[in-house]
């Protein structure tokens, strides 16, 4: 079954960018929700519980980005690979940079690319302000890691440097009403997340809405 799309108007894809502001340096030059992932193999039961196929829906995911089998594509805050494994068999003649910021997050999936053969998928050391992408790439996946992020506009500025021509950026995150993920206090609207983004320079093109605890924006 195809995933539900909702695609925005050109009018209002329009008037969204125009009214985005550019964020109040006071309020979002602080950094985002923190948590620290260090035990990778207690994490790597979390993340990789099989339960979690039944919200997070990864295959339809896949789908829902129509990634091309030679995409370059870039899945930050990548943990233990839950995704990044996955985009790496659905690009077999492409390439996958998965970034965290823990070394021993990038160790375990760097072991777990060897383990599994998956010789396309390097998994990289970021830091909070720099994902450290060897090159540019098609698509820049981010699930429920934006609002980990602080200096936001001036992140997200900068990355677009690392997008190739016509390439995309998706955000999936936890939405506020949802019991799964961090306390509310610690969410973002997609409203907010549209309107952050916007400010460092990128259009929604499309808004999906098949994911039962999470929104899943994609902008250019």
């Amino acid at each position: 079954m195809r995933p539900t799309v909702r695609r925005r108007p050109p009018a209002l894809l329009l008037l969204i960018a125009a009214c985005a502001h550019p964020p109040d340096p006071g309020r979002h030059a602080h950094h985002g929700h923190h948590h620290r992932f260090e035990d990778a193999q207690r994490w790597a039961r979390v993340f990789e519980d099989p339960s979690r196929d039944g919200w997070q829906l990864p295959e339809e995911v896949l789908a829902a980005l129509k990634l091309n089998p030679d995409s370059k594509v870039a899945d930050i805050g990548s943990a233990t690979g839950y995704f990044a494994v996955r985009l790496s068999r659905a690009v077999p003649s492409g390439k996958v940079y998965a970034v965290d910021i823990e070394p021993e997050m990038q160790r375990y999936l760097e072991r777990r690319a060897q383990a599994e053969g998956l010789k396309n998928l390097v998994s990289i050391l970021g830091t909070e302000d720099d994902p450290r992408l060897p090159e540019p790439v098609d698509l820049v996946l981010l699930v429920d890691t934006y609002h980990h992020l602080g200096r936001r506009e001036g992140y997200f500025s900068s990355l677009r440097q690392k997008l190739r021509a016509g390439g995309r950026l998706a955000v999936i995150d936890f939405k506020k009403e949802s019991p799964r993920g961090p306390p509310p206090e610690a969410k973002l609207a997609p409203e907010e997340v549209v309107s952050e983004l916007s400010a460092a320079g990128y259009q929604l093109l499309e808004e999906h809405r098949f994911l039962p605890d999470q929104y899943f924006l994609v902008f250019r």
